[in-house]
């Protein structure tokens, strides 16, 4: 059981606000912090990793105390045991893939789990080479590799899929589940990408301007219509290796996904569309 209740004063996109958030999580559960971009989500993360320190609060993970600014009790992050798997994978360029996963060893830890995670993120042709000649994909493989080396009781992912296209970010969904149930993870992802949430999930928290404004499983956050769908306004079209990577203004919130480039040949930033989100059909209005 995950139990955190903290506060801190952070700079919204709005300007000063509160971070203001409690939440209790089970052992084992597949959880996604969702919201517009800077709505507190990554802080939340580094709180939970201990790289951020809140102004109040507590964090208590299975029974042993992290975190309680009361009594003056800030486990520091080598301590907590918590895998941080980050946008930027933070590989280090010297070192082979064999080489960054040893680095993460604890001392006196045994190389056992270098050997299985290997075999199981299908890194073994690959752990003699350096990370400048991996692509995205490889390179996130072994990062969220080397967040697995030590067990952590708590796997912590800040939209570590954004950068890559739609079938490698699929590929690498499928690896996400199958390391969660392998090794029984308390997992927490922060992610725009409704289809990935959708897939990985078992809960969803929202969060906007730093507060918790609803909770629920996918089906309920996004799936309140027979047929869910989402009309915006495109802000921004990327291109990827093969899709496009689409930001939509809904309401007040920012959406990110990707599309497949055939499908986003016509599309213009200000274009208004209407997107559903499970099988994407795109419809244009102007």
């Amino acid at each position: 059981m995950i139990d955190i209740a903290i506060e801190k004063e952070l700079l919204f996109s709005s300007g000063k606000g509160q971070l203001q958030i409690a939440f209790q999580l089970e052992q084992q559960q597949f959880l996604t912090l969702y919201g517009a971009s800077g709505a507190g989500k990554t802080s939340i993360l580094r709180i939970l990793a201990g790289l951020l320190t809140p102004d109040t609060g507590r964090i208590i993970i299975d029974g042993i105390t992290w975190l309680d600014t009361a009594n003056k009790i800030n486990v520091p992050p080598q301590k907590r045991n918590v895998g941080f798997l980050f946008q930027d994978y933070a590989l280090f360029p010297n070192m082979t893939v064999q080489e960054n996963l040893t680095f993460a060893l604890q001392k006196g830890q045994e190389k056992n789990p270098i050997k299985d995670l290997i075999e199981l993120m299908d890194l073994g042709a690959l752990q003699n080479r350096k990370p400048t000649t991996l692509s995205g994909g490889q390179q996130q493989r072994v990062a969220l590799a080397r967040a697995l080396i030590q067990q952590p009781k708590l796997l912590l992912l800040d939209e570590p899929l954004s950068a890559l296209d739609v079938a490698m970010r699929n590929k690498l969904q499928a690896y996400l589940l199958q390391i969660h149930q392998t090794y029984q993870l308390t997992t927490i992802l922060v992610s725009h990408d409704i289809p990935e949430i959708l897939r990985t999930s078992e809960e969803v928290i929202v969060i906007e301007q730093g507060k918790i404004i609803e909770r629920g499983t996918p089906s309920d956050i996004f799936q309140k219509e027979t047929s869910f769908i989402l009309k915006g306004t495109i802000q921004a079209l990327r291109k990827e290796a093969q899709s496009v990577k689409l930001t939509l203004l809904v309401g007040k919130e920012i959406i990110e996904m990707s599309v497949e480039t055939a499908t986003a040949n016509n599309l213009l930033v200000g274009n208004i569309i209407s997107v559903e989100v499970l099988h994407p059909i795109i419809r244009k209005y102007s």
